[in-house]
């Protein structure tokens, strides 16, 4: 029986090793791309994995063209605007759904599962006019719009509130809380973990977004991370070891937030995720 089991588990592993190699296949390309010259990273030889001599010269080139303290900032900006309205609003629409009974409540909720299953695509054009008739393109705001609500947090702090025992609720009513004391002191501190993941997933989500920032902004001075790294891009000739080093350098936020965050994402995701 124990030798079975190891049998099982070996095989886990092995399949577990084997996909977490092949996720980390575009990723050691992207690195190996960026110390190519633009010869080595276009030839079609698939044995000639490492470059022959390691290069700096595309990081050197796309510091010089692009501003990535600029850029850095203006992501940062849009990121913490991002987090903060989506876990806020997510909060308490979660506990809405979660814990509260009102009339249409069902109704509701069913509307933000069918924003959740429609592409995003298909809101861009309303989302355009709404942004240009309120006089906010190429601004901030133009580009926070899209995240103010989000109807994955919504589902995800949700599935947290009813995870939780009703017998705290109660506890808190006998002491004299009402329902927002209620939300306030006793039932959003237990849900920290999963507004960290939410944070992540929304950090995540907007610091990758491309369509909206290339729709709305159309300026420098504003323009996020995701939408510099498209411009590299041209319409038939592409440097590719500048843009992979452009791209590596973008990753840096990204990976340095995960690794201070990793705790509390995997307890966020583990802990609302046990009523899905």
């Amino acid at each position: 029986m124990d030798k079975n089991r190891k049998i099982r588990s070996g095989i886990v592993y092995f399949i577990l090793v084997v996909g977490s190699a092949i996720m980390l296949v575009p990723f050691l390309w992207m690195f190996l791309t960026a110390f190519k010259s633009t010869s080595e990273a276009t030839q079609m030889n698939p044995f000639i994995i490492f470059p022959t001599v390691w290069r700096k010269e595309a990081f050197l080139s796309v510091v010089s063209k692009m501003n990535f303290l600029r850029l850095y900032w203006n992501t940062l900006v849009l990121i913490v605007e991002r987090v903060i309205c989506a876990v806020l609003t997510a909060t308490m629409a979660g506990y809405a759904f979660g814990r509260l009974n009102f009339k249409g409540k069902n109704l509701a909720f069913s509307l933000v599962l069918f924003q959740m299953m429609v592409p995003s695509q298909i809101f861009i054009i309303p989302q355009y006019l709404m942004v240009s008739k309120l006089g906010m393109l190429n601004t901030s705001f133009g580009l926070l719009f899209p995240g103010l609500v989000t109807a994955f947090g919504t589902f995800l702090l949700r599935q947290a509130y009813m995870g939780l025992p009703s017998s705290l609720e109660e506890a808190a009513r006998l002491d004299g809380c009402n329902i927002g004391q209620t939300f306030l002191y006793v039932m959003a501190p237990l849900t920290k973990s999963s507004m960290v993941a939410l944070g992540i997933f929304t950090a995540l989500f907007g610091f990758k977004e491309l369509m909206w920032p290339l729709v709305v902004n159309t300026e420098q001075n504003t323009m996020p991370l995701s939408a510099a790294l498209a411009k590299l891009q041209g319409q038939f000739e592409t440097n590719y070891p500048e843009l992979m080093a452009a791209s590596l350098l973008a990753c840096i936020p990204m990976i340095i937030i995960y690794l201070i965050f990793q705790k509390q994402f995997i307890e966020g995701i583990a802990t609302s995720g046990g009523k899905l």
